[in-house]
This record gives structure tokens, sequence and C-alpha cells, in this order.
């Protein structure tokens, strides 16, 4: 019988296949007749020269709209690969590495969910590039789907192995955004301690991952570390306005709603009961074996938290809708990969080409993200709370 159902269950893969490939083909045709700027890769690629030629990476001004470098140091050694083509091949190679790792970054995320089937990958891959964070990340040719690829690759390996940590630690050392699920896995392995060897030796990889590639950066960029690491990184208007509507963060919406561009101690407020909340939350998941929705909680916390989350950072609405869709209903469960081996604890502003409206109707949306983020962990922590009465 199963070698009836084989091409059956072939023909539905090539369909979803298929299927992907058009989406991608249609995606590629409408990138290039809405001739999109591609403006962050222009800056990564002047970063890495800036690198090449010894210049001041945070004195940087490039392109039309002269945004500031905001990545720590270490981002601009990996950017330096990008000066060595001609000036106007790195678009292409850079969509197609974007749209490799949309599929990589679907594919991790529906393990995370339980999900393993080849064509729920290629059906999953085809629907997520056209949603606003993807098409905006793959518009500005950004890296978050690289981090995310990083950050889940972490997560849904088995936490023994050698590399463990490697991933999340590697990402908050390019782009700070992830930074807080190098948080998630110390606190959760503090928090129980019999059953959180695991977990610390998971945070220490990460640790050391860091570490190690901010070394490298201070030793390669040692005055472009030193003006990061003690002033840069707390200069977060660097990043551009917060009142912007493409800023998706609490900050952000705060920001508009009060026509300020300094909420002060109300965002401080609003920013450290959510972060209580989200952390709280991932650590409860995380603990009862419900990866999954600890890497959601994790992920949907920091976003909210941070003083700037352009709406492009929020790609991790990808594992978040996948494991809504896959695993909601009833009391969250641990997916088949993680219950299988049972053990004990273990917008930038300004720029050319934004597509960001500034429309009444614009400013009614904008908040959705930070606002379905919240609701999301409102509801999640419910749940929890819930079955854990009921256990």
């Amino acid at each position: 019988m199963t070698v009836i159902a084989l091409p059956h269950v072939r023909r539905h893969a090539s369909v979803a296949l298929g299927t992907c490939l058009l989406s991608f083909t249609a995606f590629w045709c409408a990138r290039r007749a809405a001739h999109v700027s591609m403006i962050d890769l222009t800056v990564y690629r002047a970063e890495g020269a800036t690198v090449r030629a010894g210049g001041d990476l945070y004195a940087l001004r490039t392109t039309e709209a002269h945004p500031p470098t905001t990545y720590p140091p270490f981002a601009a050694l990996l950017f330096t690969p990008l000066t060595l083509p001609a000036p106007a091949t790195p678009r292409t190679p850079a969509t197609a590495g974007n749209l490799a790792l949309l599929v990589v970054f679907v594919t991790l995320s529906l393990r995370l969910a339980g999900h393993t089937r080849a064509k729920s990958v290629w059906w999953a891959s085809a629907a997520a590039v056209w949603c606003e964070p993807v098409w905006t990340t793959l518009r500005y040719g950004q890296v978050n789907l690289l981090l995310g690829v990083l950050v889940l690759w972490d997560l849904t390996g088995w936490p023994v192995r050698r590399w463990a940590g490697a991933g999340i630690g590697t990402a908050p050392a390019v782009k700070l955004t992830p930074a807080l699920f190098a948080v998630f896995l110390p606190a959760a392995g503090l928090v129980e301690h019999a059953r959180g060897g695991t977990r610390l030796r998971h945070a220490r990889g990460a640790a050391v991952a860091f570490s190690g590639a901010t070394l490298l950066a201070a030793a390669v960029l040692p005055y472009d570390s030193w003006r990061f690491w003690s002033r840069m990184v707390f200069e977060t208007g660097r990043v551009g306005p917060v009142e912007d509507t493409a800023n998706q963060s609490l900050c952000g919406v705060l920001a508009r709603l009060l026509h300020s561009a300094h909420p002060g101690l109300r965002w401080i407020a609003a920013a450290a009961a959510a972060g209580a909340l989200g952390l709280t939350t991932a650590v409860a998941a995380e603990l009862r074996g419900l990866r999954a929705w600890a890497v959601a909680a994790c992920a949907v916390t920091a976003l909210p938290v941070s003083p700037v989350s352009w709406s492009h950072h929020w790609v991790w609405c990808v594992p978040t809708t996948l494991l809504l869709a896959t695993r909601w209903g009833g009391p969250p469960s641990p997916p088949p990969w993680c219950s299988a081996r049972p053990r004990r604890g273990g917008c930038r502003t300004a720029r050319a080409g934004s597509n960001c409206t500034r429309t009444a109707s614009s400013r009614r949306c904008r908040p959705l993200y930070a606002g379905a983020g919240c609701v999301f962990l409102a509801v999640l922590g419910v749940r929890l709370s819930r079955t854990s009465r009921n256990a």
C-alpha cells in the first residue's frame, strides 16, 4: 500500500515545489518592475569597502539618504566580500540568497512546529515571500532572514551537540535585534537548576560565540569597536526617528500616540512590562518542553521592547504564524522532534525608494505588529497558566 501511495505523495510535493518556484518568479518580476533600491545592501557594501580602506566606519554616509552605520563592527567584517564583485552584480545573488534563506527559515520553522513534510515547506515558502516583513527584507537586501536562520538552526538542533549556541551568539554580533535569545536560555536554566544544565551549556556556547566574534572585530577594528560599544550602541536615534510609521516597537507606537519623539518613562514602563511578560512566558514554555512556543514568545518579545523595530525585523511572523497554523487548539504540547528524546532538563526613514507611507490610514494600521505581538504573549501566557493549573 505504501508503494501505491508513493507516486501520489511525490506528485503533491512536485505541485508544491512548482507553485513555490512560480511564486518566487512572480516576486522576482515584481521586484524588477518596482525598481527596488536594495539600499541596505548598498550600505553593507559601503561598510565592507570602508573596512578594507581603513576608514572611519561610524562616520560613513552613503547613498542619497545618508544613513549612518548602526550595526556592530563584526557585521562590517562579514560585509567585506560584498566589495569584490562589480557594483551592479550583488543585487541578483543577494536576492537569490535571501530566497534560499527564506526556504531554510521556513524549513526550520516547520521543524520547530513538528512538521517536516517537504510539500509543507514549499507551500509555506510560496506564501511567505509575499508577507510584508519578508518582502521588505528582500526589497532592501536586509540580513533578517540570515539572523533568523542562525537562531532557529541553533534552537531546533539537539543542544548537546558541539556547536550548540554558536548561532544564537553570532546573530547579535551581526545585529543586536535577536540578543534576547541569548538571555532566554540562561534565564530558563537558572529558574530550574536541576533541569537547567543543558540550557546553561547552550547559553555558555552562545556567550563564547558572541565574545569570539566581538573580540575578533576588536582585534581588526579596535577604534570602531571602542566607539560602537562605548557610545554608538546607546545612540538609538542613529537608527532613525522612533516616531516613524515603520517603527513597529512599543516606543514607536507611543511616540506616534503622544506626538513626541521622546516617550521617556512611559515607554520604559511599557517595555519593562512587556519584556517581563514575554520572557516569563518564554521561560515557562521552555521548562515544559514547549520549545516552539518558547521561541515564538522570545521573538515576539524582543521586537516590541526594542527602541526601534522596523517592519522588516518582523520576519519572525513566519515561524509564529506557522506555529499557530499547525499547533493551535487545545493545550500546547511538545512537537514530535522534542518529545522523541525526552531528557531531564535538558525601515530606516528618509531613504531612497522607501515605501513607508504617512497617511491617516497608515498611522492607524501601523501599530498592528506591536499590538498583535502583545496580544499573542498575553493569550499564550493565559493558556500556559490554565494548563498548569489543570495539570
